[in-house]
């Protein structure tokens, strides 16, 4: 729930972001040319509607409940896999929660990566060009193959890994402080 809250918060900024990186791809007289993301925001509601902001609300939601799902998930069966099947070789410090940071956010990579290319085609294609997301990624299917959801896996990693890994390694230590605040620990 709270991923899909997430994405439907940010879907706006969204729409501007894939908007702007596609501006240069285009040919001169299609590009957009916002000055900024504001500007972005109130021409695209103004010249083509509020409702233009939430293009591609559907795969925007999916992919944020997948990723908060695939990082949450998996974040702790790592921790507990290296913690008790390693034969000792991982403890529970940092080195451990950066490991298994790291693996959940390949997952969460791995989940949300075909969701993503047809939520980004949707946001920057032209009006007109898909019926829905799912005419996308039939499309994508039909015309490129299952490996075209994939495309742009490593630049999705590189974003989405260290926040990930940022995300479980201030959560341990957190737990830590709150540990040791609560009296359950005897040093942080």
């Amino acid at each position: 729930g709270a991923g899909g809250c997430g994405g439907i918060v940010g879907t706006p900024m969204d729409v501007c972001n894939v908007r702007m990186q596609d501006d240069g791809r285009l040919p001169a007289a299609q590009r957009r040319n916002y000055k900024h993301v504001g500007d972005a925001v109130v021409r695209i509601a103004r010249e083509e509607g509020v409702g233009k902001l939430y293009s591609g609300l559907g795969p925007n939601v999916i992919r944020a409940m997948l990723m908060t799902a695939g990082q949450l998930a998996t974040y702790d069966s790592f921790k507990h896999f290296l913690l008790t099947s390693t034969g000792g070789m991982f403890t529970d410090n940092m080195l451990t929660h950066f490991t298994a940071s790291t693996l959940a956010g390949g997952v969460a990579t791995l989940l949300t990566q075909p969701v993503d290319v047809v939520k980004t085609r949707v946001m920057a294609a032209q009006p007109g060009t898909y019926a829905s997301a799912l005419a996308c990624a039939v499309t994508t299917l039909k015309t490129e193959g299952p490996l075209a959801f994939f495309k742009g896996t490593v630049p999705a990693f590189t974003r989405l890994g260290p926040q990930t890994i940022l995300t479980f390694v201030f959560l341990e230590q957190l737990r830590r402080l709150h540990a040791y605040l609560t009296g359950q620990r005897k040093q942080v």
